[in-house]
């Protein structure tokens, strides 16, 4: 993975502080954890349209307030945004239909519980950044960044009545002597691809002097780490899609919290070479 190259493609102007985002048919579908808004862009046209999730929908929220979309998936022609779930405000999920274009919310607060009370997971411990949904198995990548730097993957199968959540932890490379955190992820045939950025913080709440980031691999099997590398010293990337693959390279497109109400989000490539 040391063969890369990071360049900016193109800068997104009416969304902020970008947390999450997809590549579909042209289109790359965001989100922002200060918003009430699914953005959708279209590249060849760059086109930005803005979906309302919820009534009097907003692009910038008081801190506070916010829902924390921090996670947004790809199952079948449906897209799962998810809140973080590091507060009682941050505990909701919302499914939308790229076809029929129907919104349906529900309220993960059960199953945010569900796993805190069986990984024994601090309320102000729980910090969901990244999700991955297969056939049978949901995957959230939880972010480390707190007091007890709890970072790892917990999974159970996608069978809402029935489930019993694992923990993975995962100790990651350090950025200036601190450990990077996951912050997105994205399922590539058997191999997780992750984003972990180091951040000067012990909160899940509060935000802290941005170090960096890493782009690095996880078997999907073995739930082993295959490999990582520093890509930057100063952004903290909080999305990864799958943009184009080849035999001998792989692309992907990454968006960046700048934690910032600023109003614009610069979208990068990343390409990664055998």
């Amino acid at each position: 993975m040391e063969k890369f190259q990071l360049t900016l493609l193109f800068k997104i102007i009416g969304l902020g502080s970008a947390s999450g985002l997809v590549y579909h048919d042209e289109k790359l579908y965001l989100i922002s954890d200060n918003s009430t808004f699914l953005y959708e862009y279209s590249i060849p046209t760059e086109k930005l349209n803005k979906i309302a999730l919820v009534e009097n929908a907003q692009d910038n929220i008081a801190k506070k307030d916010k829902p924390d979309f921090e996670a947004i998936a790809l199952k079948g022609n449906d897209l799962i945004l998810l809140g973080s779930g590091s507060t009682q405000n941050r505990n909701k999920v919302v499914k939308y239909d790229m076809n029929s274009k129907k919104i349906q919310e529900r309220n993960f607060e059960k199953m945010y519980e569900k796993i805190k009370s069986q990984l024994h997971i601090s309320a102000d411990e729980l910090n969901i950044e990244g999700l991955i949904v297969t056939a049978e198995t949901i995957y959230f990548f939880q972010r480390g960044n707190g007091t007890n730097g709890k970072n790892g993957i917990i999974y159970a199968n996608d069978d809402a009545e029935n489930q019993v959540f694992q923990f993975v932890p995962f100790d990651l490379p350090k950025i200036k002597n601190i450990p990077t955190t996951f912050t997105d992820a994205v399922l590539v045939n058997n191999t997780i691809y992750f984003l972990a950025s180091a951040e000067n913080t012990t909160s899940t709440y509060l935000d802290g002097e941005v170090l960096g980031s890493i782009i690095g691999t996880i078997d999907l099997k073995t739930m082993k780490l295959t490999g990582s590398v520093q890509i930057s010293d100063k952004n903290k990337f909080e999305g990864l899609t799958l943009y184009k693959q080849t035999d001998n390279e792989i692309e992907f497109l990454l968006c960046e919290d700048t934690d910032s109400e600023l109003l614009e989000s610069n979208i990068y490539k990343l390409v990664i070479r055998d």
